[in-house]
């Protein structure tokens, strides 16, 4: 069996990130305030030249406290040259003038944290029933943070438009076929945030277990730095299969979702022993948490992106017994056959052994088991799911450089360098990539100090030793 051990351990790495030079042309300054969506290379002094505004003036206007920290999406309001509008906040002692839109007008709205339709109808006179209509929502009891609304202002009054901006959120993950990069972290401490950036990685998983107390912290934190966060829950194997467990999973995973989490990956390797009960792998049982966790999700928030749990890549049955562990392919089949397409939004794959470039699919000097090739592991996961992407929530490849000799179960990746480790990242992004059929592909790991005679998971990290990150270049150089 292949798999790597998830622990939250403290990282103080770094590495340096080269920021291009980039020429500004300064246009004509705008005579009205406007809203500004920050892009990729964009800080406050280039924005500041664009609109004809002062760096401070932007500053003052959004409360930004620290003008050198913005992120790519973050909405800011551009005062025009001369005045500093206050952005209206929940406790502004002092109402903001905001302006009118006449009844029987339709208006644009984004939700915020906090909202729900009731409250919106009351704010803009008008009823819940009137902007289910207008935005053909069936369930009133489902919206969700960004989403935008065309609501009805009511009739024979005048209302406020609110001109907050819309709160900073991250499109709604889909099942589509667009490719999104991550990492898996130990925490985001302001030298891992770096390194996610210079690698183009715009989410960060966190593998918690069920009733963590410090999830709702990671995921506020997360999100305000700007990136989509990935939780994988696990929780007690010898508790999995009880009624009363599962819906207790299942309103934790619901209520991640209410909060803000833009994917969460149901358990993890439920295909061997070590995360199931022993005598009891079987891929219909696990159906019956994925639903059950699946329906509470949605009913949290319908955005949030629900990812089975990826089985161990392994063709161990025959050495073990199918009582302690089934081959990934088997299982895959098996779910597809219990019906776990109808729970998930995408497929989850693991891929942690590979010591040869991404495209390959021989020439590993162990043998050609399909597990050993990225391509042949994600046709392996997808053949039973035909129209399914697939989310790839943990792929790495091990290095022992700087650190020592590889213990014994993961001796067959003694020769890859941390060069090669690097590439072979790069060449997985650009491939997977270019099949259309992955959404998701999260790298364990980014951070990870770990690195003993029982799981070098300080080796899979792209941090290397020195505080040097060599993928950096080639995941950006990957990614558009």
């Amino acid at each position: 069996m292949r798999r790597v051990l998830f622990l939250v351990v403290l990282a103080c790495l770094m590495a340096a990130v080269a920021v291009p030079s980039v020429v500004i042309n300064a246009q004509q300054p705008q005579q009205q305030p406007v809203y500004h969506t920050v892009q990729r290379g964009e800080n406050l002094f280039r924005i500041s030249l664009r609109y004809g505004v002062t760096v401070s003036a932007i500053q003052q206007a959004n409360r930004l406290s620290n003008p050198n920290l913005i992120y790519v999406g973050q909405v800011l309001l551009i005062p025009a040259p001369g005045t500093v509008p206050v952005p209206p906040t929940a406790t502004t002692s002092t109402p903001v003038p905001v302006p009118t839109q006449p009844a029987g007008q339709v208006v644009e709205y984004i939700v915020k944290p906090g909202d729900w339709l009731a409250k919106i109808a009351r704010d803009f006179k008008t009823t819940v029933a009137a902007i289910a209509q207008e935005n053909k929502i069936t369930n009133v009891n489902l919206i969700y943070v960004g989403q935008k609304l065309r609501i009805p202002v009511g009739t024979g009054v005048v209302v406020p438009v609110p001109t907050t901006p819309p709160v900073v959120v991250n499109p709604p993950p889909t099942g589509g076929s667009s490719f999104e990069l991550g990492g898996q972290v130990t925490g985001l401490n302001p030298n891992t945030e770096a390194v996610l950036r210079s690698a183009k990685m715009a989410w960060v998983k966190f593998q918690i277990q069920v009733n963590d107390g410090n999830a709702q912290a990671i995921l506020q934190n997360a999100k305000a730095l700007g990136f989509k966060v990935f939780f994988g829950v696990v929780g007690d194997k010898n508790q999995v299969l009880n009624a009363q467990y599962q819906d207790s999973y299942a309103a934790y995973v619901g209520n991640l979702a209410r909060a803000g989490a833009d994917a969460i990956q149901v358990w993890n390797e439920m295909n061997i022993d070590r995360e199931w009960p022993t005598g009891q792998i079987n891929a219909a049982l696990y159906v019956q948490l994925l639903q059950k966790a699946y329906a509470a999700i949605k009913a949290g928030n319908p955005a949030t992106l629900v990812i089975t749990g990826a089985p161990a890549p392994t063709g161990a049955e025959g050495a073990f017994g199918r009582a302690r562990v089934q081959n990934d392919d088997t299982y895959y089949a098996d779910l597809a056959r219990a019906g776990a397409a109808n729970f998930a939004d995408c497929i989850g794959v693991h891929y942690n052994e590979g010591v040869v470039p991404a495209t390959q699919t021989s020439g590993d000097p162990r043998d050609n088991y399909p597990t050993r090739y990225l391509p042949t592991m994600l046709n392996r996961a997808l053949a039973s799911f035909p129209g399914k992407s697939a989310c790839f929530s943990e792929l790495g490849y091990v290095s022992p450089e700087g650190y020592g000799p590889l213990p014994a179960g993961f001796a067959w990746g003694a020769n890859t360098t941390a060069q090669q480790q690097a590439q072979y990242l790069g060449q997985a992004v650009a491939f997977l990539r270019s099949t259309g059929r992955v959404r998701l592909m999260i790298i364990f790991n980014i951070d990870f100090t770990r690195y003993d005679q029982e799981d070098p998971q300080a080796g899979y990290a792209i941090i290397r030793p020195g505080n040097v990150c060599i993928a950096c270049a080639t995941l950006s150089a990957a990614m558009p």
